[in-house]
């Protein structure tokens, strides 16, 4: 899948990207009674990340559905670029897309790492920012579909740095994501071939992809 930049949303990843698991108080407790079943029979203790490959890094306002996907999450959410020294150098709002699906513990590749399944905005300068006074909007087709309350993260920002960084290093490039929410039955928002999807919060350039059906890649 080729990936044009456009003037609008010139700026992808450099590094890696990193995203959350469960970093929602709502989900966290929505899920909380399942977590000391088999076959982990307790709550994870540190941040179950995964990552989005290169593959998934998509500048342009389109993303197309392929092999027969009719239907996928939708992923607000905000990522913290890394800087020098391991500190916060920018911000930017992500949709981190992904193939509706059930595991949590161990999330598959192929539902969260198809080409282009990483929307990404236009960064700013972390200077002045206050994460816990952001709400993400999100909107399908003009309708608001979910609001995305960063005071509510299971791990606030801090915490999850320290945590992460106490088994792995963060380099200059990276992208650690707060996580996505989910709605208040514990479904994920959706859309389909067809929608338009768009995220705005205050002091960033809205993010907005179309979504479109493809063929087999």
């Amino acid at each position: 899948m080729s990936l044009i930049r456009t003037a609008q949303s010139p700026w992808q990843p450099q590094g890696t990207v990193y995203g959350p698991l469960l970093n929602f108080q709502r989900e966290w407790d929505l899920w909380a009674p399942r977590m000391t079943q088999d076959p982990y029979k307790a709550a994870p203790q540190t941040p179950v990340l995964y990552v989005k490959s290169a593959n998934t890094f998509n500048p342009t306002a389109q993303l197309v559905l392929q092999d027969g996907i009719t239907e996928v999450e939708i992923g607000a959410t905000l990522g913290v670029v890394m800087g020098a020294a391991g500190q916060p150098a920018y911000a930017v709002l992500l949709n981190d897309w992904a193939v509706p699906h059930s595991s949590y513990y161990r999330p598959p590749v192929k539902f969260r790492c198809r080409d282009g399944y990483l929307a990404v905005g236009q960064r700013r300068p972390w200077a002045g920012l206050e994460v816990a006074g952001l709400t993400l909007q999100v909107s399908c087709n003009g309708t608001r579909v979910q609001s995305v309350d960063l005071s509510q993260l299971k791990r606030p920002l801090a915490q999850l740095l320290a945590d992460v960084t106490e088994f792995m290093s963060l380099q200059e490039g990276d992208v650690l994501m707060l996580g996505s929410d989910c709605l208040a039955n514990g479904a994920r928002a959706t859309a389909r071939a067809g929608d338009t999807v768009r995220i705005e919060a205050p002091g960033f350039a809205a993010l907005s992809q179309t979504l479109t059906a493809g063929g087999a890649v």
